[in-house]
């Protein structure tokens, strides 16, 4: 399990350590399944890259569980070519920034492409889960959206709702995807931190030249990650979480802990940030 340090130690990272502790890469390894188990409201990120073959998501040792659902929900986004995520004998269709739902109890979840040469790129988050609920696809179509931003602040965007309160029902995990406007950079700035509930950003659909400068931290210390395209950074509920890339992206934002609720954070003002 990867641990987090707190405020303090955070401050005395040097750029290396911090990244090794922050920012989780890797995850996307064609004909794989990669896992990631963290000690931040103890999610576990994967990454999910079928080619030839289907693969079955199978617990670890740490879970202590029969199989990977067992006492866990699952969230999964394609943020490749089509494909399909099939859970206890049913399939569900996924295209590029399509979501599932899988249910705590859900027993055999395998992950499928349409075409091994252009292979689904599936994300996984998931969370333990005190109830169960269903298994539920959320297409693009069907997911809650707000416009926010604009030009002037470099930060238009498209933000998708999947998995929430009044979405695709859960018992912790909300989840989403937030897109910028071409000639948009900037993400979740002014900045704001929410005690209640951890955060993991995944930055997707960037080129392999293209970057993003993730700010995290406390909102008086702030720090920095280079984070690139399949990267996940971690933030915790004291830290900041704000991104400027060198071009438009998606990120796709997922949550955990005390609430639900997508509108209780705690806005940092911009004077105070250092």
């Amino acid at each position: 399990m990867r641990l987090l340090p707190d405020p303090a130690a955070t401050r005395t990272l040097d750029p290396e350590a911090l990244r090794a502790r922050f920012l989780v890469q890797g995850l996307f390894v064609p004909g794989a399944i990669t896992l990631e188990h963290v000690d931040l409201d103890r999610v576990v990120l994967g990454g999910a890259v079928p080619t030839d073959a289907p693969l079955r998501l199978e617990p670890f040792p740490a879970l202590r569980a029969a199989y990977f659902c067992e006492r866990r929900e699952l969230g999964v986004l394609n943020t490749g070519a089509p494909g399909t995520v099939t859970v206890d004998g049913t399939a569900h269709p996924l295209a590029a920034h399509e979501v599932l739902y899988v249910g705590r109890g859900s027993r055999d979840v395998t992950f499928a492409s349409d075409d091994a040469a252009a292979p689904a790129r599936f994300y996984l988050v998931s969370y333990p889960a005190h109830a169960a609920h269903p298994t539920t696809r959320v297409a693009l179509a069907d997911a809650d959206v707000l416009e926010l931003g604009s030009a002037e602040s470099a930060n238009r965007r498209r933000i998708r709702r999947y998995i929430h309160a009044a979405g695709a029902r859960s018992a912790q995990l909300v989840m989403g995807v937030t897109t910028l406007e071409p000639g948009s950079v900037w993400n979740t700035m002014p900045a704001h931190t929410h005690d209640r509930r951890s955060e993991v950003y995944l930055y997707f659909d960037l080129p392999a030249d293209a970057l993003v400068l993730h700010l995290m931290g406390e909102p008086t210390a702030t720090r920095t990650l280079v984070a690139r395209d399949g990267e996940v950074a971690l933030s915790p509920g004291w830290s900041v979480h704000a991104g400027c890339g060198t071009r438009a992206y998606s990120f796709c934002w997922a949550m955990g802990g005390e609430n639900q609720d997508y509108a209780d954070m705690d806005p940092v003002p911009m004077e105070t940030l250092r």
